[in-house]
Formats: C-alpha cells, structure tokens, sequence
C-alpha cells in the first residue's frame, strides 16, 4: 500500500484492463476511533468474481473534503489468481480509520489498476459526516470544545428588595470544562443588563442584576448565558430561559406602574398639542446642507494583519508604503511579517500566524487579504494546479508566507458566520477582480485606492452610511490621499509598478522561478503538516 499518487496510474488497453470494483454495503462507512475521541471514515469495495481479475494489478482510493479541496489518495497494489477467497466468498479490500471532522461532506473515489485506456470503471459515493448536533458525535474532542455535551441547567430566582421598588434576578448556571469565560445579559423590551463572569476551577457560577421596577415595560424577561469555548470562542451557542416576574411583586407597585404610564402618556399628549399651535418656522436650509458629509473624529487605534504575496519588488514596495501610510495617517497599528521578521525568525511562520490570528479572533482588530496575480496563482495551486515559487519568495528570509496563510485562514473563513473579521481587497491599477480566489468572491471586495475610506471604515468597525447622515474622514478620499507624504509616497509606488507593468507584459512569468518545482513541492508539504490543517490515520486491512 502507497500514499504516492502522484504518478500517474496504469492504463492499458480495454481488454487487458480489470472490471471496476463495487461497493460493500455490509461494512458501516462513518464510526468513532478506538478510544472514542474523533469521528472516522472506513471505506470497503470489493473485487468482482470474473475472468478481468487476473489482469488485476491493484486499486487507487481518493478522498476529497467539498468545502476546501484537502485530498488524500492511497494505492493499493496486489495480484489476485484465483476468483474467490479461500473462503469462498469475493476479494474486498477497505482503508479504515481515517480521521474526519463533524459536519463536512466527503468525495470518496475508487478505481481499480490499471485503467483502462477508453472509458472509465469508477465509482464514487459522497459521505456525509454528522455535526455536533448528533448523540453519537457530540461526546468527540472537538464538539466537546465547541460546547456540545454543556448542560447549562439555569435556575432563576427572583427576589423582591426591602427597598422600595427595586428587584432582584438571581441567575445560577453550571460551568463547563471547556469555557472558563461567560456573558450573562438580561433583557426585558428596551431594557437590557449583562455580567462578565470567569469560571475560576469552580463548577457552578451565579450572578444577581439589581434594578428599578420603573425600569421594566412587561413581564417577560429573557436570561442568556453565553460562553466562549476554545474552539467556536465568540460564535458559540447560547442558552436562553425566559421567565415572568410580575407575580413577585405587591400588587401596588403595579398600580404605581400603571399610574406612572398615564402620567408619560398624558405628558405626550399635552407635548404634540402645544407643537400642533406653536410650529417652527419653515426650514430655509438648502438640499446641499443636509447632504454634507459629516467629518469622523478617530477615537481608537485599531490594528490590521496584512495578508499578501511577495509577487515583484515594485509590489513589494507598494505594501510598505500601504504601511506607512496605514501607520502615519490613519493611526493603525499595522501587522505585517516584514516588519516583525526578529518575532518570525523566533517562532516561525505557522506559529507567528496562529498567534496572531487568535489574537484578532479575541478582539475587533480586522485581517486585510491584498489580491494579486500571486495569490491566485498559490492558491490554484493549493487546489491542485501547478505549483509557482516567486523570486521575492527566494529572496525573503522567511520564505512563502501566503500559503500558510491561506491554508490557516480559508477554511475558518468558509465555516464563519459573517465575514466582518476579513477585508478583501486589490490595486486595480496594478491587479484585477481576476486575482481574487474563489473562496473569496462571497464578500465585497474593495478597489485601492478608489474605495480605501470605506476600507478604513471597515477597519474602524464603523458604518460610513447611516439613516440620515454620512460620515467621511478627511485626507483620505482617492484624489485627496496622495496629498500627505506618506500618501504621495504610496502613489507614486502605484504609478512605478503599472508603468512597469506597461513596459513588461510578462512580468509575472518572469518572476516565476520553474527550476524549482520540486523544492517547492516539498516546502509545500512541510507547510500543510505544520498547519495540522486534518490528520489522516491509515490502517492496511
């Protein structure tokens, strides 16, 4: 048995080539490893009892995970003389055990070798694995830290305070293994309150929320405990529990309420009858006022990891200056591994990017991804094309720093609920909405520096457009920018680069290195196993 696929098979004519194999329906396809921790696939096929299996030389098994194109392939070589088993009974054969994860769908293959030179004998079936959601599935370790077996159990005491019109919610609750972080909120209508608690080797927590009876409009009131587990961390599940109040409070503080809306209702009215005989002159105020923008104020320092791809030295030139830019005007901090290369050379490449990719995760910072010919390029080949090294690649200390990236990045990204965290963007003087890989083509995806004010919203976490108004931020619209040094200096990078680009129409091809494809391939592999991205365990039957 071989994990080496990357040859290609045998072929041979129709009538030297072995029938194609079959299915065994009496082995089950999705079951838990021998210690029960982790979901496993087992694929069984049998050899049909006819005369082609002599010319039988061995099978080739393929298994292709949907959302992401993560392939493994193994080869099975035997030679077969007789139709039947000692047993009598037909030949099969099964890869069992390969580890899966909960809620993806797989593309399994099989055909036999050699193949035939026309047509085709292989068959396939798509496996489906259950989620978390499943009773089976959710006691494994990763639905487990995503807070699949966590039994919230919320009692809810309401108390009355001896002081006069207050109340009292007493939320208790069990804490789980894999949360030591939790948000308690309370809401009734438009009143809200929430509570951060810590778990602190305890295994039960509580939490009391005191307020005012006049603050509360109804009855119902709705308790949410949210926890962040390691795994899902701020996209986890909630537990709710809705509860009514009003029976635990005397009768006369409902009488006072009551007695206190018409005193509101009774203002409103007295309020809109003075407005009806007494209206404000007519507004003179031209449509152009009302459609000034408004000037944004930056109040916070936010920062951004820069995701890109090495593609020219030009290009390169036009991200430092993205930074500076970024930095000086803009106030960001900027993430980018040229400019941390001690931190890079300390930890290396996967652990530098893990890092502070848990880091942003935790916080509102934003992760900006700059498309190029480059990029398309490395991730066509992560999904099998030919594999590309660029010359800036060789000469960098650190080597390729975008695959890695985007072997860590796309598929949290294609499982994420909303995209907020990720910024899509390109110079479309220097590159083209075609540089932009597949998976990315669910999101907006921003032009530079045409539209890099919304952009910087992005980063900010702040809406440009809201009912009404619309905000701008001075200095940094496309013909305003390059008016500020920094600016001028990213400007003239653009236009140096596409002058460039004018004079040299293959200076993409120019920067790929094809003397080295294998050393490339083999960097390559290193990375996906660092990444730890799926481990496949393989058993022969």
């Amino acid at each position: 048995m071989s994990d080496n696929c990357s040859e290609q098979p045998m072929v041979a004519r129709i009538e030297d080539a072995p029938s194609g194999p079959e299915w065994d329906p009496e082995h089950e396809e999705v079951g838990m490893d021998r210690h029960g921790l982790v979901p496993v696939m087992n694929v069984t096929w049998r050899i049909k009892a006819d005369a082609s299996i002599r010319t039988l030389r061995g099978s080739e098994l393929n298994i292709v995970e949907e959302s992401t194109n993560q392939r493994v392939c193994m080869q099975f070589s035997y030679r077969i003389k007789n139709l039947l088993t000692p047993n009598y009974s037909r030949w099969t054969f099964s890869l069992n055990e390969v580890v899966v994860e909960p809620g993806y769908t797989y593309m399994v293959s099989v055909f036999n070798l050699p193949q035939p030179e026309i047509g085709e004998y292989m068959i396939r079936k798509r496996i489906t694995i259950p989620g978390c959601g499943n009773k089976r599935i959710q006691k494994v370790q990763l639905c487990q830290e995503n807070g699949s077996l966590w039994d919230s159990n919320i009692p809810v005491a309401v108390l009355v305070n001896r002081k006069p019109k207050m109340l009292s919610i007493f939320v208790g609750f069990n804490a789980t293994q894999y949360s030591e972080r939790y948000q308690v909120s309370i809401q009734s209508g438009g009143f809200f309150r929430s509570k951060n608690v810590s778990k602190e080797n305890r295994t039960s927590l509580n939490v009391t929320f005191e307020f005012g009876l006049w603050q509360l409009s109804q009855c119902e009131m709705s308790v949410t405990i949210q926890a962040f587990f390691i795994r899902c961390k701020n996209e986890c599940w909630s537990r709710k529990k809705t509860i009514y109040y009003c029976p635990y409070y005397p009768l006369q503080t409902l009488i006072l309420g009551a007695a206190l809306g018409l005193l509101v209702i009774g203002s409103c009215l007295s309020f809109l009858l003075w407005r009806t005989f007494h209206k404000d002159p007519p507004n003179t105020s031209s449509p152009a006022d009302k459609d000034q923008p408004e000037i944004f104020q930056l109040q916070q320092r936010k920062r951004v990891l820069i995701i890109y791809s090495l593609d020219h030295p030009l290009y390169k030139n036009i991200i430092l200056k993205l930074c500076a830019f970024l930095a000086t005007k803009c106030g960001t901090e900027v993430v980018l591994d040229l400019l941390d290369s001690t931190r890079l050379g300390v930890l290396g490449s996967i652990q530098w990017l893990e890092w502070h990719k848990e880091q942003i995760e935790n916080s509102s910072d934003k992760i900006l991804i700059l498309c190029s010919r480059g990029v398309q390029a490395k991730w066509r080949a992560m999904c099998g094309d030919k594999q590309v090294f660029m010359r800036q690649d060789a000469c960098s200390l650190v080597g390729d720093m975008l695959t890695p990236s985007l072997s860590l990045l796309v598929p949290h990204f294609i499982r994420s609920t909303s995209f907020k965290k990720y910024i899509v963007a390109y110079f479309d003087d220097v590159c083209s909405e075609d540089d932009i890989p597949s998976p990315f083509n669910v999101t907006v995806r921003y032009k530079l520096m045409k539209q890099f004010e919304e952009v910087f919203f992005r980063i900010l976490d702040t809406e440009k457009h809201e009912p009404g108004r619309m905000k701008q931020i001075e200095g940094l619209s496309e013909d305003k920018y390059h008016q500020c040094p920094s600016g001028r200096a990213l400007c003239d990078a653009i236009q140096a680069f596409h002058a460039y680009q004018q004079e040299h129409p293959r200076w993409f091809e120019d920067e790929l290195m094809e003397s080295s494809e294998l050393e490339v391939e083999e960097n390559s592999d290193e990375i996906y196993r660092s990444a730890n991205l799926t481990t496949y365990y393989v058993h022969d039957s």
